[in-house]
């Protein structure tokens, strides 16, 4: 079975596009590969964080994964903080790495277009941790946006590098890149992608939020004046999102949608969109408040870590025997 992996970083709140475009997938993936999840919180720190923000966000984010569906019989699901063998191999990583690449990377490169000061050296290298993460596990494939696709082309070259300059050591991984529903947009501004981030509420929905308020946030999304239901991203964005968000969470074909609301208008439309949100969060959120009370979370990371933590310790005591740091017998 072909080994996938990815990580989140524990930083706000899960959104419904986070469902749609991410984690939705892994519950499928989780059947057709060997599937290693981590919570990337070492990425996190790249700028400031409250600490119990963060703590609580981490386990927020477990709690969540599984009850959107991920198994923990099936998935490797694990901490990064917890490995140090992530850093270890980061910053071997890091010593492969050109100045160039990294000051490609998209987060330091907008950065530093806009003027923006205090800029951590963690931000600037976090792309080779990123590339340890991967590397560590041989992953076959990495699934990612198209905004992070960059991350795995620098792992593939860094691996192509060290297998090159030092034998036979990492899987050079490949991107899977989701086509349908990959990216859900902003409510609010349907042509930009509905983040975490969101300075404005009203554009996203969180996994955690009341379920009454995601449909008000459904009904006040932004559509357009056309009065007509197509899928139609360039000059119908809103209903189009509103078209992708109501075919992930029922399942129906986004065509099959269309013809059912064939002259009529937006408010029976946003209607069922709100009524599927409201819905699927409801289920959703049950499931959450049963995983938190039973305390399933820490006996599942546990077993994770360990289980990553031989392949990583494995791995690192490769790359060091390569590299001439082994030298006891």
């Amino acid at each position: 079975m072909k080994r996938m992996l990815s990580g989140v970083k524990p930083t706000g709140r899960l959104t419904l596009g986070n469902y749609i475009g991410a984690i939705s997938q892994f519950v499928a993936f989780q059947d057709e590969y060997d599937l290693y999840i981590f919570i990337a919180n070492m990425h996190a720190i790249t700028v400031p964080q409250d600490s119990k923000e963060l703590r609580r966000n981490t386990r927020d984010l477990i709690a969540l994964y599984l009850a959107c569906g991920l198994d923990p019989q099936k998935v490797t699901l694990f901490v990064q903080s917890y490995l140090p063998q992530h850093t270890e191999l980061g910053w071997i990583l890091t010593c492969h790495s050109y100045m160039g690449e990294l000051q490609r990377m998209t987060q330091y490169k907008d950065k530093t277009a806009k003027g923006e000061t205090g800029i951590t050296a963690g931000l600037f290298t976090y792309p080779s941790l990123m590339a340890a993460d991967i590397l560590m596990y041989d992953a076959d494939y990495v699934p990612v946006g198209m905004d992070q696709k960059q991350h795995v082309e620098l792992a593939r070259n860094l691996a192509e590098r060290f297998n090159h300059r030092h034998g036979e050591t990492f899987v050079v991984p490949e991107p899977i890149v989701p086509t349908v529903g990959a990216k859900i947009m902003s409510l609010q501004n349907p042509t930009k992608k509905m983040s975490k981030s969101d300075d404005n509420p009203k554009g996203t929905i969180d996994l955690l939020d009341e379920p009454a308020v995601a449909r008000k946030k459904i009904m006040s999304a932004v559509t357009d004046s056309l009065g007509v239901i197509h899928y139609d991203v360039e000059n119908q964005p809103g209903i189009s999102n509103l078209l992708t968000i109501l075919s992930r969470l029922s399942g129906e074909a986004i065509e099959d949608i269309v013809k059912r609301y064939e002259g009529k208008g937006y408010g029976d439309f946003k209607k069922e969109v709100g009524q599927a949100v409201f819905d699927f969060l409801t289920q959703l959120q049950n499931k959450y408040q049963q995983i938190i009370a039973a305390g399933q979370i820490d006996e599942i990371i546990a077993a994770g870590n360990a289980k990553a933590g031989r392949i990583a310790d494995k791995k690192v005591a490769k790359v060091k025997r390569k590299l001439g740091l082994n030298i006891l017998k």
